[in-house]
């Protein structure tokens, strides 16, 4: 439970998979398709287990473009789900703010690369 606390203090908005489908004005069909290709990432969260989403990974009516491969990358260096979206919002002076932002700015090169890293 105090893992769920960390990452919603972390995250902040969630959505659930039907916020998810009006925020990107797809269908449940189509959203299902995006968390199962690791388009997006959802978890299970408060009292009723509900599979939600980082509402930060849409933008401008789309998932962020650069997400699905930045998963991928991470997915590859050994994180599991909680612990990718807890490394995509958490603070790194170094960028500075979050991987996340810094996807958001469209710099998916300088985090990829530091994604990258992580493997190692």
């Amino acid at each position: 439970m105090s893992e769920q606390r960390d990452l919603d203090a972390l995250v902040g908005e969630w959505l659930t998979l039907p916020d998810l489908m009006e925020a990107l004005d797809v269908d449940l069909r189509r959203v299902r398709s995006y968390v199962d290709t690791r388009q997006v990432l959802a978890v299970r969260r408060g009292e009723r287990n509900i599979l939600s989403v980082p509402a930060a990974f849409v933008q401008d009516g789309q998932i962020i473009e650069s997400l699905p491969g930045t998963i991928t990358v991470l997915k590859d260096a050994g994180f599991d789900d909680e612990e990718l979206i807890a490394w995509l919002f958490t603070e790194d002076e170094s960028l500075p703010g979050t991987p996340l932002q810094a996807l958001r700015e469209g710099r998916k090169t300088e985090i990829r690369r530091r994604a990258q890293a992580l493997a190692w």
